[in-house]
């Protein structure tokens, strides 16, 4: 690995295009390197991951609307749909946004986290969108995947978007870009172009995940995805972009970063050197912030030990700066302590999510998010006894860059009413790849299979799994299999219209 150091530019100083992080990364996206096995296993485990958590949302309400929006845009060739048959082809920025949409709903997939945080398979929704709608095959799709994760998660490590309040998506914009130039062999100079306008029309802030949050959380990934099919389709036609968009004297960082004085360390593969970031990635046992996930496994392992939660007197969470002031009591969010908020708010309350966990033993991605158990009482009594606090050796832990280090949990100390005090702490979800019991291809199955019973009938449920590990040896207009069909019945109902479709 090669590490860039960034910094804004003046007008008149001379940055050399060969100089700009948009230019490496496209240099990136270029080289041909071939992907390694594991990569290639770790990407078909992700397809089967993403498309498991869209059959889950597939009937939910932001998920139709988006899918009807995609409805109004028929192309052939095409993409493909989640739900829909594969004969229904749409233009492929809208299939980005409505599968990038499905994925993202439940918060579900898979992440990773350092300087900022992230979750790559929203790359996977545009670049396949891109790949079926130009013929591409498997293999093809294969590289473009590596590259959309590689960009996206290096940007993530050298470059914090949330101490600015800017919504993650602007690391993810500029990686669908690139895979998708991987994926079609695109020239250095047009992948340049591409990323600088990705970024450009990805930057949003961070109240998308703030206060009360709305559906356009799930929005907002499936938006980036569909800016960057367009990004790259202008570009290919000849247009150009801000330059430079990272480093220039008007640009990302002098007034959305931390300023001309800043410094940004960003590593990028050298040329010839495999790419692969997927691995260290990891995904979702349960359906909440990834923050969560620990403290999920940590709730179900103490409630047997706590015993009668009535007795609780209090619960403190001593996790990370990240967990505290994101999802924890240092938000300031009154909201996550409602039990009317939206399920969107819910996800980022780890109050409310370690209260359910401890009383139920478990997560479920729709039961413990209905309002009949939000509003339950004791549940209720009991998420307002739980807050937050930073420690720094949590924070120290969930930044490091030692993946012996590296922790995303926290200590809970739980005192009871006779003043006797239970305490434990996990630094990993279970299912993390250092985790108690790390996700392999057979709990991506599962996972499949779970989330997607009563919704797809069996006989397709087979016919995805058999094509997703087949993904390697899919040939050219092969990856409409990649998608899969529901009875409609399981699709749920939009809003009855919008301007696509007035009448």
């Amino acid at each position: 690995m090669i590490t860039h150091e960034l910094r804004s530019w003046k007008s008149a100083e001379t940055l050399p295009r060969e100089g700009q992080l948009a230019w490496k990364i496209a240099e990136v996206a270029a080289d041909a390197v071939a992907v390694t096995p594991e990569v290639t296993a770790m990407i078909i485990n992700r397809v089967i991951d993403n498309a498991s958590v869209a059959a889950a949302s597939v009937a939910r309400r932001p998920v139709a609307s988006a899918r009807a929006q995609a409805l109004c845009h028929p192309m052939e060739p095409g993409a493909t749909v989640f739900g829909l048959s594969p004969q229904t082809r749409v233009s492929p920025e809208w299939a980005a946004w409505a599968n990038g949409t499905a994925v993202r709903e439940l918060d579900f997939h898979d992440t990773f986290l350092a300087a900022d945080y992230s979750h790559p398979g929203d790359n996977i929704p545009p670049v396949l969108a891109v790949a079926q709608h130009t013929g591409r095959s498997g293999a093809d799709l294969i590289r473009g995947l590596a590259t959309g994760y590689e960009i996206q998660i290096n940007l993530v490590r050298g470059i914090c978007l949330h101490e600015h309040k800017i919504d993650h998506i602007a690391h993810l914009g500029p990686s669908a870009a690139a895979g998708i130039g991987t994926l079609l062999n695109l020239p250095v100079e047009t992948i340049y172009q591409a990323v600088q306008q990705a970024l450009h029309v990805t930057t949003t802030t961070r109240q998308s995940r703030k206060g009360e949050i709305s559906s356009w959380k799930a929005f907002a990934p499936a938006f980036a995805g569909k800016m960057a099919v367009e990004a790259v389709d202008r570009v290919m036609r000849g247009e150009g972009a801000p330059s430079p968009a990272w480093e220039g004297e008007d640009g990302f960082i002098a007034w959305l970063l931390s300023g001309p004085e800043a410094r940004y360390q960003v590593p990028l593969p050298g040329k010839g050197e495999p790419k692969r970031a997927i691995l260290d990635t990891y995904t979702k046992e349960h359906s909440a912030e990834y923050q969560s996930q620990a403290l999920i496994d940590l709730a179900r392992r103490m409630g047997p030990t706590v015993g009668d939660l009535s007795q609780i007197s209090s619960i403190v969470i001593h996790t990370s700066h990240h967990t505290h002031y994101v999802i924890g009591t240092g938000a300031n969010d009154p909201q996550k302590m409602d039990p009317k908020a939206s399920r969107e708010t819910l996800d980022h309350s780890i109050m409310f999510i370690f209260a359910v966990a401890l009383e139920d033993g478990g997560w479920h991605h729709e039961k413990s998010y209905s309002p009949e158990r939000a509003g339950r009482l004791a549940t209720v009594a009991l998420w307002q006894k739980i807050s937050t606090m930073e420690d720094t050796e949590w924070t120290r832990r969930y930044h490091a860059r030692d993946p012996k280090e590296k922790a995303f949990g926290g200590r809970v100390v739980i005192t009871l009413k006779d003043g006797r005090i239970v305490e434990d702490s996990l630094a990993l979800a279970d299912a993390h790849p250092d985790g108690a019991r790390p996700f392999l291809r057979e709990n991506y199955v599962r996972k499949f299979l779970t989330l997607s019973d009563g919704v797809i009938a069996t006989a397709e449920q087979q016919r995805f799994l058999d094509a997703a590990e087949a993904l390697a040896d899919l040939k050219p207009g092969d990856l409409c299999q990649l998608n899969f069909t529901t009875g409609a019945d399981r699709l749920g109902s939009p809003h009855p219209h919008g301007i696509f479709d007035w009448s």
